[in-house]
Formats: structure tokens, C-alpha cells, sequence
């Protein structure tokens, strides 16, 4: 006997704020463009870095939008979760851009520190102000969504990283137009570097503990089985399974062992209500699938995972 409570919705995490993603896209769009131009006028390094941030940032949050698109299309019998993965995907794909980036800004980096360049300090100075307005305003924006998904949650922080990479090119560019030391340049395009890369190790992280079908984060088993074996009736837990589909989309499976008296009086009902109402109030996990078993089944199971 199975019981799967579903309380989905049509859209994930990420299709819920798709405008705040399409919102953030045209400023971070806007800011690559003007960060190009000007680092390309001015012979900043550290402004191409930070452009090249941006387009990473760009083009994964495009990813993310397409893939929150494909997320909401309807199961079918070859994929029974529909495309909600696509969602995980974009992310991973994200992080490898950001990996990416990061390495193309710490060669750039190395080579400039080597051969020094003429920089115009001064309109460096002016386009890198004009960023922090652009990744302020997309942190506000993003700010409301960023627990919800995952996809969120990364472009979030690829805005906080963009905002401290613009300050890094400000700070740069006054060392350049009071000191004329041009390897300040390069000093700032190291320490994007340095920012870029433990996001993007953590946003990988993430998505293969995702693929890996980890147990969801905040999600203790023992818990949850503690819980389960409160229900009246219930003498034993077993096969007990926690992962994620998408963000903001656990889901559980589980053996539930019941007792003699509980299947005569036929409340297996009942108790497959009691246990879903628990582990949504108590866990948020609302897609569950839950098969009970009498006691004397066990003796016919393969050896289970406890």
C-alpha cells in the first residue's frame, strides 16, 4: 500500500521569481556591455574581469530562466518528475562558467602583473561606480528569492561577488589616479579571482549533492523516523529515503511496519494520513510515498536499507 501526498504547485522555486531573474538579466547585461567598452577605452584589466563576471552571471541566469520554462512542463510517462532537473542542470552549468571566468581573470592577472599597461584611472573609476549602482540594485531584487532556489540563491551570490569586484576596481582605479602604480590593476583582477572561485565550488557542490540525491539540507532521518514511530500503530521504520528533485522540491520514501490490531480495525488509513500530516508540518516534505507493511512481511523483503 503506497500513499503520496502532493501538495506541487505548477511552478518550482525559480519559476515562482522568474521576474526577478528577468530583471536582474537586463541590468547585468547593461553592466557587461558598459564594463567591456570601458575596460577596452581604458586598458583595465581588472574592468574585463569584472565584465567577464557579468557575463557569466548573464548567461547563467538565462540558463536558469530556461530551464525554470522547462521545469513546468508536465510529466509523462518517461519522465515521471517532468524536466524539474533541468533546473539543477542550469546551475551546474552556471558554476562551470564560473570556474571558467575565473580561470581566464588569474592567467590575464599573471601576465599583465608581468608586462605592465597604461591605464586611464579615471574613467575606470567611472564605470566601476556605475557597476555597484547596477549590482546594488540587483541585490534588492534578488534578496526576496534567494532561500527559495537554488538557482536564485546562486545568481544572488554571483551579485554580491560582482559588487565586491566593482568596489575592488574603485579602490584600483583611485590607487592608479593618485599613485600611477598600474599594477594595482592586476591586484584587483586577483582578488575576483579569488571571489568567483569558492562560489563556484560551493554551487557545485550543491548540485551534486542534488544529482548525487543526497538527504535534503535541514533534513535529519533520525528525526523523521523518531517522528514516524510516534504514529499510533507504527512498529518499525524502514528503507527510509530523502532527496531533492529540484529546489524546493524533497521528497521521502519509506517502509512503515504497522501492527496485527491496526490492519483488523482497517485504519491504514487513517495512519497514512497522521504520518503525511507530520512529516509536511514537521518536515515540509509534502511528496511522500509511504507503503505499509504487516510485521510478518519482513521475513520477504530483500535485505533493506535502514
Amino acid at each position: 500500500m503506497s500513499h503520496d501526498h502532493d501538495h506541487a504547485h505548477g511552478l518550482t522555486a525559480t519559476g515562482q521569481h522568474r521576474r526577478r531573474l528577468v530583471a536582474v538579466v537586463a541590468i547585468t547585461a547593461t553592466v557587461f556591455v558598459a564594463e567591456v567598452v570601458g575596460g577596452l577605452l581604458s586598458g583595465s584589466l581588472s574592468l574585463l574581469a569584472d565584465a567577464g563576471h557579468m557575463l557569466s552571471d548573464s548567461a547563467g541566469l538565462v540558463i536558469a530562466l530556461i530551464a525554470s520554462h522547462l521545469a513546468t512542463r508536465p510529466a509523462t510517462k518517461a519522465r515521471t518528475f517532468g524536466l524539474q532537473r533541468a533546473e539543477v542542470l542550469a546551475a551546474l552549468v552556471n558554476g562551470v562558467l564560473l570556474v571558467a571566468i575565473a580561470t581566464s581573470v588569474l592567467i590575464g592577472a599573471i601576465l599583465r602583473w608581468e608586462s605592465p599597461t597604461e591605464v586611464e584611472g579615471g574613467l575606470m573609476l567611472w564605470v566601476a561606480l556605475a557597476g555597484v549602482v547596477a549590482n546594488v540594485a540587483g541585490l534588492l531584487i534578488l534578496r526576496g528569492g534567494r532561500e527559495a532556489s537554488l538557482n536564485l540563491r546562486g545568481a544572488y551570490l554571483e551579485v554580491l561577488g560582482d559588487l565586491i569586484g566593482s568596489l575592488a576596481v574603485i579602490a584600483a582605479a583611485l590607487v592608479i589616479t593618485t599613485t600611477g602604480f598600474t599594477r594595482a590593476d592586476s591586484i584587483a583582477a586577483l582578488l575576483i579571482f579569488v571571489l568567483i572561485v569558492p562560489r563556484a565550488v560551493s554551487l557545485l557542490r550543491e548540485v551534486v549533492n542534488v544529482l548525487l540525491e543526497a538527504t535534503p539540507s535541514g533534513i535529519d532521518l533520525d528525526e523523521v523516523r523518531t517522528h514516524l514511530l510516534e504514529a499510533p500503530g507504527v512498529t518499525a521504520v524502514h528503507d527510509l529515503h530523502a532527496w531533492t528533485i529540484t529546489s524546493g522540491s524533497p521528497v521521502l520514501t519509506a517502509h512503515i511496519v504497522v501492527d496485527a490490531e491496526c490492519l483488523a480495525d482497517d485504519r491504514t488509513g487513517e495512519v497514512l494520513d497522521t504520518l503525511s500530516e507530520c512529516l509536511d508540518h514537521h518536515f515540509d516534505l509534502s511528496h511522500c510515498t509511504l507503503q505499509l507493511e504487516p510485521e510478518a512481511h519482513r521475513e520477504h523483503e530483500h535485505p533493506v536499507h535502514e
